[in-house]
């Protein structure tokens, strides 16, 4: 089994919960300790007639006692609440302990930390007609919690929303050359667009990164047999420069041994040095003055003057 068969999917982080009710034992050790404590005096105290009536009465505190403890409220430090009254807003409190008018006034927990938003994967075409996916994750923080509940419904809703959009349209006004060599500025444009909307929202980008890019397998074939021609293409030109440089030094050699008689003889006694002792080799010495005897023979028998 490949590792690509063994994990077929992504896999991205879970997403933590709005709100973590911190305060939830806080109201009930409030709420238990004077009830318990008031329905063991009443039971002491009060004469075994008026039992019932205590008892009722015993019951309808606990009962009012429950509704005044249950406007606790505890924000965690990463948390702040906005207070509604009567559908107005009052205030933002928090961190820790606040005090909720229960039935009157409504509280909303908002997390500041910076959150991860997944940008599902997007079908876009580029402005050179070419079809591709694109898929990728948005960091972003409210920076103004009274913003981000009264201004928008939902604001993760609508930045993921947003970001998408955004993405699709930075994108096809680019290249496909483009998009695979500036994915940092696509990000930065894409982040710009974005921060410049959800501003008004009270919510502040962090980053936006770009996951992956997907294009048709046929595509793909394509851009692999044109860089395989570009690194040809490479590779014969150095060579060919190679091979004129070197063409140039020999040039250049070969006037300086022209120029000096006794280089000839040097290079090709370095020569026979280079060959080195081995059965495989065999070298036969001749002396030098023979092929200049040989040379000013042959231009005699053409009937021209030796140099």
């Amino acid at each position: 089994m490949t590792a690509a068969s063994s994990f077929p999917f992504k896999q991205y982080a879970e997403p933590a919960g709005r709100h973590v009710s911190l305060g939830r034992a806080l109201r009930f050790i409030l709420w238990l300790l004077p009830t318990g404590v008031g329905t063991l005096i009443a039971a002491l105290v009060t004469p075994p007639v008026l039992a019932p009536f205590g008892g009722a009465a015993a019951i309808l505190l606990a009962i009012l006692w429950g509704i005044i403890a249950s406007g606790i409220r505890v924000a965690a430090q990463w948390e702040r609440g906005v207070v509604l009254r009567l559908g107005k807003f009052r205030a933002v409190k928090g961190p820790g302990i606040m005090y909720i008018i229960p039935f009157i006034e409504y509280v909303r927990f908002v997390d500041l930390r910076i959150l991860a938003l997944n940008i599902p994967k997007q079908k876009v075409i580029t402005k050179d007609n070419v079809p591709a996916e694109i898929d990728g994750v948005l960091f972003f923080l409210v920076s103004d919690a009274e913003k981000a509940v009264i201004r928008i419904q939902d604001y993760q809703f609508a930045i993921a929303q947003y970001a998408q959009a955004s993405l699709r349209d930075v994108v096809g006004g680019m290249s496909l050359d483009e998009l695979l060599a500036e994915r940092h500025q696509i990000q930065q444009q894409v982040g710009a667009v974005v921060e410049e909307r959800i501003r008004e929202w009270g919510v502040h980008v962090d980053s936006i990164r770009m996951l992956d890019i997907e294009m048709p397998e046929d595509l793909k074939r394509m851009m692999s047999r044109q860089a395989s021609a570009e690194r040809e293409k490479r590779a014969t030109i150095t060579k060919a420069e190679g091979d004129k440089i070197a063409a140039v030094n020999l040039a250049a050699a070969a006037a300086t041994m022209l120029a000096s008689p006794g280089a000839m003889q040097l290079r090709t006694l370095q020569t026979i040095d280079g060959l080195g002792p081995s059965p495989s080799n065999t070298v036969i010495l001749l002396p030098a003055e023979l092929s200049e005897a040989a040379r000013a023979l042959g231009l005699m028998l053409a009937g021209k003057k030796p140099a």
